[in-house]
């Protein structure tokens, strides 16, 4: 299918944060935009209000008219979190419709332009969120496919005037191997989406195929330790090619200098917690220096960003309380994740509510999961949220809670975390997951704030 000839696009599942983003780019190539999705939200309530016709009821009389039939300027593109029940999506593939994945539009759109494509089983939202925030705060330019709200623009979906296009690239079901970047960062290959993979060495060498599709003269970034090769390593580390040095806390934000060699930038203040997230930052300067943005321009930007959505998110933070939110759902980020926390309050006893995300996610890491959630003060565990997997037996999040040895955590419906949090009132609480547990932020915020 060729680009200039899509006038009209349906979304399947157009309420999730890549597919949304894809909505907002052709809304802004003039084209009508539908689709649907099971719920509404703010994000699908956004969409509406820019101009977006959306329905939440899986049957055939929500279809736009003119839909009905394939054609060339119609393009259908579904997500896998779609069940492969659904009403519309067996319509389409019945009629005939040619199906594409978020994943391979993203590479449509991409094909002829100067791709950034960050990967990673974690960070690479928050890594292609700066790199495409510098691009921008810097008058370079780019478009920008997010998976998450940047906090500096309120949105996923950037647009920019030039050829630059910076994309996050998704390892799922093997998505970003329709992606053919200039320049690829890849932050992480720890063991996930086993569901799909069955094992580690089945996603690193899905990593090592992508790693292997940079165009020629392309340039590869990578995280040390990683099992890579024919790029620059990156890390807080005096060994990497790229290193963040002399990291430290002053006035509650992380400084840090970037050593390339005998290139050095001192003093970087950020305002993103965590040496996890200092590394993500050292790979977008290196992005951005490899694009010729000058280092003054880079602090600057990096001064001003103020993070992504649900990406260590502080929602209140007075003079007795401080309430963050976080997105993450894999025992390596939540275990980056408390670092952080205790980095900035050593002090504070902590206070988590976490959400499990997948039984299959569950059953594969419980003894990572019951190892980092030990480490934290108290603990409200939820039960685990299905997203597009059916129950697995005996696997639930009191499974989960026999093997963690922490003896202040407990299993709690969602109002009960509501009612402990009223009468606790905890001086340090942080939300985790990657379910609904965001319906929680707002009460909880509500609550904290009248601590």
């Amino acid at each position: 299918m060729e680009l200039d000839l899509i006038k009209r696009v349906y979304f399947m599942g157009a309420g999730g944060i890549g597919m949304s983003a894809l909505a907002r780019y052709f809304k802004n190539r003039g084209c009508a935009v539908y689709g649907y999705d099971k719920t509404r939200t703010t994000l699908t309530i956004a969409l509406e209000t820019e101009g977006i016709l959306l329905n939440y009821n899986d049957d055939l009389t929500a279809l736009p008219e003119g839909i009905e039939e394939p054609a060339e300027d119609l393009l259908i593109v579904y997500t896998p979190a779609i069940p492969k029940n659904s009403v519309l999506l067996n319509f389409f593939k019945d009629r005939g419709f040619d199906l594409q994945k978020r994943s391979q539009v993203l590479g449509l759109i991409s094909k002829g332009q100067f791709c950034i494509a960050v990967a990673g089983t974690h960070g690479k939202t928050t890594t292609s969120s700066v790199i495409a925030h510098i691009l921008t705060d810097s008058g370079f330019g780019c478009t920008a496919f997010l998976g998450g709200i940047a906090t500096n623009y309120q949105t996923n979906f950037l647009l920019g005037n030039n050829h630059v296009v910076v994309v996050e690239a998704d390892e799922y079901d093997r998505s970003f191997l329709t992606l053919h970047p200039d320049i690829a960062v890849i932050t992480s290959m720890d063991a996930d989406h086993l569901d799909i993979y069955g094992d580690a060495a089945q996603l690193h060498e899905s990593f090592y195929l992508f790693a292997g599709q940079l165009k020629e003269k392309g340039q590869l970034y990578y995280r040390e330790g990683l099992p890579l090769s024919n790029g620059e390593t990156y890390a807080a580390s005096e060994t990497a090619d790229i290193c963040a040095k002399n990291i430290r806390v002053e006035n509650g934000r992380f400084v840090f200098d970037y050593q390339q060699g005998d290139f050095r930038i001192d003093q970087i203040e950020i305002q993103l917690p965590g040496r996890h997230n200092v590394e993500n930052i050292t790979a977008s300067i290196a992005v951005a220096l490899k694009l010729g943005i000058s280092p003054e321009l880079v602090k600057q930007a990096l001064r001003n960003f103020k993070g992504v959505k649900r990406r260590f998110e502080t929602i209140v933070r007075t003079e007795s309380h401080v309430y963050i939110d976080d997105y993450a759902h894999h025992p390596e980020e939540l275990r980056a994740c408390f670092h952080a926390v205790r980095e900035l309050y050593p002090e504070q006893k902590l206070t988590v509510v976490f959400q499990p995300h997948l039984f299959t996610r569950t059953r594969d890491f419980a003894a990572g999961f019951a190892e980092v959630l030990s480490s934290v003060d108290e603990l409200l565990l939820l039960d685990i949220y299905p997203a597009r997997e059916l129950p697995l037996e005996g696997i639930n999040s009191a499974y989960l809670l026999d093997k963690i040895t922490l003896e202040n955590s407990a299993v709690y419906t969602m109002a009960e975390v509501l009612d402990y949090v009223g009468n606790e009132k905890p001086a340090l609480l942080l939300t985790v997951g990657a379910g609904n547990i965001d319906t929680l932020v707002q009460p909880l915020k509500d609550i904290m704030e009248n601590a």
